[in-house]
């Protein structure tokens, strides 16, 4: 009795895998990977002058790539403005949104999407050049302020400016290169976004160290990737290649160690490397994905310090975005 139990419940699941995994099937039938992303914002989303990308929401899409294909090429970069982005998703012209993008009430229950994970925690600033001598965001009364069109980052300076009892004016633009310029040529006081994008778009700046980011932060962002809300597996199979980068940082598995780390004693590390448990079949991988994704792009504490942090030029601390048992709040569910 209990055998036929087990067979109806294996049955079941590789039937309900069949019938749900239609973004998966139609990514492997293509051959690759549609991503989309910001279309050039340092450290999250970049583009070389020879056509390579780099980024930490360009890595999350070759890990998502390497956990299919094992190979973390498979996978084609479409830069989306953020009016752009939701559309794109919606209609199937891509398979993931990896586009710094705050995950909020309506984007996950009204447009038909679904955020997988948080990848990055942020908070709204403001940039404002030394020579202003705004050294806080409460002098920006009657202020011109430069931003993105879509966002977020509107609606939080409305609340911000109006609980504060102050005036302002906004000009919003669709491409970052308009807002950089706006900003850059003296036509708004301040320039308003998520504090890691304001500390990106500073390099581009002619004289970046003439500008300073504000202490406030106004608002919570968390930022991470979002699919479509009706493959159920396709949803599982990239939050929980994502959720393997963070436990694999706290495994201490890295690129380097990664093919040592499949010999461990270590139970945990097994089930997370596939070597006692087969827990990639249901989501349609094989029972090692993890293994080649690590290889390709390391766990998620090697991806951030090579895109934000030390190793970057951006230089961003950990911060918020550290483990959960090292002073932030990063932290993933266990693979069992």
């Amino acid at each position: 009795m209990r055998r036929a139990g087990a067979a109806l419940l294996l049955c079941f699941l590789a039937c309900s895998l069949s019938i749900n995994a239609k973004t998966l099937e139609a990514v492997q039938k293509r051959g690759y990977l549609q991503c989309g992303v910001s279309q050039s914002l340092p450290g999250f989303s970049y583009p070389a002058d020879n056509g390579s990308w780099s980024g930490i929401d360009v890595d999350i899409c070759r890990a998502v790539a390497t956990a299919i294909f094992n190979d973390p090429e498979k996978v084609r970069f479409i830069p989306l403005s953020s009016k752009e982005r939701f559309t794109a998703l919606q209609s199937g012209e891509i398979d993931i949104l990896s586009r710094n993008t705050t995950w909020t009430f309506t984007r996950d229950a009204q447009l038909g999407f679904e955020f997988t994970n948080i990848v990055y925690y942020d908070g709204q600033g403001f940039l404002v050049n030394k020579r202003s001598g705004i050294t806080s965001a409460k002098q920006l009364d009657r202020a011109i302020l430069c931003t993105n069109a879509g966002t977020t980052t509107e609606l939080n300076a409305a609340d911000y400016f109006r609980a504060n009892g102050m005036d302002y004016k906004i000009i919003s633009f669709e491409k970052d290169t308009e807002i950089v310029t706006a900003f850059d040529s003296g036509r708004c006081d301040a320039y308003t976004g998520d504090q890691s994008a304001l500390t990106a778009q500073r390099l581009k700046l002619a004289n970046p160290d003439d500008y300073v980011i504000l202490p406030e932060v106004i608002s919570k962002e968390p930022l991470g990737p979002l699919v479509r809300q009706d493959d159920t597996v396709w949803i599982d199979l990239v939050r929980w290649v994502i959720f393997g980068l963070v436990n694999a940082e706290e495994a201490n598995i890295t690129q380097a160690n990664v093919q040592t780390k499949t010999k461990s004693k270590d139970p945990a590390v097994q089930r997370l490397l596939g070597n006692n448990q087969d827990l990639g079949k249901y989501i349609g991988l094989k029972a090692n994905f993890l293994v080649g994704v690590i290889k390709a792009v390391g766990n998620y504490g090697e991806i951030f310090e090579r895109n934000l942090g030390a190793g970057s030029q951006l230089n961003l601390p950990r911060g918020l975005n550290n483990l959960w048992n090292n002073g932030g709040i990063m932290y993933a569910p266990p693979y069992r």
